[in-house]
């Protein structure tokens, strides 16, 4: 929940809820926001390239505004001529300047993680603040390896906030990193813009590739391939235009509920497909999904393609490990497929998941008991088993993800579903109410 907010307002959001209720089989067309990592991405380089960065499918998520604000502050000029439009005129790599006052990232772990890193090199002091709910994610996994470029950054215990030094001599690394994060890797990244020397990063398992991709795109020399990436400090940054594609983590979401609600017949335009964001995809096949791909092309050198998913029967599954990092965010999603799918469906491998916006194993476990769904948690995963939904309350503790995927959920229960906390959903997918009742959903504000 965003920091500016007074205690009013902040109370009047938390008691933000919706009913969900069976809809209609989902139809039509829908474009869904812009991607949200892109977005962050395209905001942090254009600000740090030479000349004008015009970012087309921006997306107007609370997030991703919270990015664009703290490079305010920074002293690089933002243009908004529409809606989805920035217009970003950079300042070059050593041109932001000194904040007169704490960045406020607001809910964004990405935007906290990924400026620790580009803040890092920095010649002045800098403080990210997050709200109660990213004060809580940890941090020592971006802080320690940082450290270890020369990195100067205290925290509370491993959290935010957090305070960087300025004026350090950063040292290319070859960081091999104990965890799949694509937000880790990026930081070391574009910390590695400022180092001397080169800067490579080694993956336990491939994650998401954006901040390579488009490094390249900005002109920057980045190896990369799954699982390693290199950067070589000093790099000058060109501007480009950058267009963003469709948010593959928030067409899960009608993914999922087309998939599993009778005679359903929807197509998803322009949806990014890069292959470390599929994982969803290949997992929902695996299940019985009819998902088809056309139209494929692309988008500001992002792969991507319409979706078309029919109605089809799901059964369980194993979730194969190597997908699990390529669908961290779509788990909420993924656990109402199982829950409606014939049998039980085991994940294992993503322990990542209790330490998202929420401890999403748990808030979704619990929400899913709640709605006669019978679970079996472990620390990295879960046994889901198929049941019969009924109506019922949920909370979705503040966690933007897990309400939009109780929203989903209700269109197979048999009574309302009452979900409470909704007000994150703005974070991500600011509109997801409309453009569901748009498709079929049943859905209202409480």
């Amino acid at each position: 929940m965003p920091e500016h907010l007074n205690p009013h307002e902040k109370a009047a959001a938390t008691e933000a809820s919706w009913i969900a209720s069976r809809g209609e089989a989902l139809g039509g067309e829908v474009l869904v926001p812009g991607d949200k990592s892109i977005s962050h991405r395209a905001i942090m380089l254009g600000a740090i390239a030479e000349g004008m960065t015009r970012v087309d499918g921006f997306l107007e998520g609370e997030d991703t505004r919270a990015t664009a604000a703290i490079f305010g502050q920074l002293g690089v000029r933002i243009e908004a001529p529409s809606d989805g439009e920035r217009i970003v005129h950079g300042v070059g790599l050593h041109g932001l300047q000194a904040p007169a006052q704490a960045l406020d990232c607001g809910n964004a772990g990405t935007a906290m993680r990924l400026l620790a890193g580009l803040l890092a090199g920095q010649r002045f002091d800098s403080v990210l603040l997050g709200d109660a709910s990213l004060s809580k994610r940890p941090m020592s996994r971006v802080i320690e390896p940082l450290a270890a470029m020369g990195a100067v950054i205290a925290s509370d215990d491993g959290h935010a906030p957090l305070r960087i030094r300025g004026g350090q001599a950063l040292h290319g690394v070859e960081a091999v990193l104990p965890m799949a994060s694509a937000q880790l890797k990026s930081a070391l990244l574009l910390a590695g813009l400022y180092a001397h020397g080169e800067t490579r990063v080694r993956e336990p398992h491939p994650t998401r590739d954006y901040t390579e991709r488009m490094l390249g795109a900005f002109g920057v020399p980045c190896e990369f391939s799954p699982g390693v990436a290199t950067v070589l400090g000093g790099s000058v940054l060109r501007a480009v235009d950058v267009s963003v594609p469709a948010d593959a983590s928030s067409a899960a979401f009608f993914m999922v509920a087309a998939s599993i609600v009778p005679g359903s017949d929807l197509l998803l335009r322009k949806v990014g497909i890069n292959p470390r964001r599929i994982g969803l995809l290949h997992v929902l096949r695996a299940m019985g999904a009819n998902i088809v791909e056309q139209n494929k092309g692309e988008q500001g050198g992002e792969p991507v393609c319409d979706l078309r998913v029919r109605h089809a029967p799901l059964h369980g599954i194993e979730v194969p490990l190597e997908h699990v990092a390529d669908m961290i965010d779509e788990f909420p999603a993924l656990f109402v497929a199982a829950a409606c799918a014939r049998g039980h469906t085991v994940v294992r491998g993503a322990a990542e998941l209790r330490v998202k916006e929420s401890d999403r194993i748990v808030t979704m476990a619990t929400g899913l008991r709640a709605l006669g769904i019978s679970l079996d948690e472990t620390p990295d995963g879960a046994t889901i088993h198929c049941g019969a939904l009924h109506g019922g309350s949920v909370d979705s503790r503040g966690d933007h993800r897990i309400a939009m995927a109780f929203a989903v959920a209700a269109q197979c229960a048999s009574g309302e579903v009452a979900i409470h906390d909704v007000a994150n959903v703005a974070t991500s997918f600011p509109g997801f109410d409309a453009l569901a009742r748009a498709a079929g959903m049943g859905l209202r504000d409480a």
